[in-house]
């Protein structure tokens, strides 16, 4: 059973920063591609970023030049560093990780609230 665990949210004011940290344990071999995606309240769940085995990364346009996604591939861990933060970036955020063996698993998700 693979289970992702995320940690780092808070309280922040705007234009703050907040470091988020996922990890991923139990049977994790071949993690693929790991990512964070967002849900604000009465919104969908939303795409942050994402970050293939091989670095390779991909944000979303509100996202892009704030954001900064990584990954520990020893560790079986993704971070997400958020900078200049704005009352929109509230939700809470998920990880998740997907592998050809174990399909795609989700994390329970950790909150993100940014004050004006």
């Amino acid at each position: 059973q693979v289970q992702l665990v995320e940690s780092g949210g808070g309280l922040v004011q705007a234009g703050g920063s907040l470091r988020l940290s996922c990890a991923a344990s139990g049977s994790v071999f071949g993690i693929r591609t790991m990512g964070w995606y967002r849900q604000a309240p009465g919104k969908a769940r939303e795409l942050v970023a994402t970050i293939a085995r091989s670095g390779e990364t991909n944000y979303a346009d509100s996202a892009q030049g704030r954001f900064t996604i990584s990954r520990d591939n020893a560790k079986n861990a993704v971070y997400l560093q958020m900078t200049s933060l704005k009352p929109e970036d509230t939700g809470v955020y998920y990880c998740n990780g997907d592998s050809d063996y174990w399909g795609t698993r989700w994390g329970q998700g950790t909150q993100v609230t940014v004050s004006s």
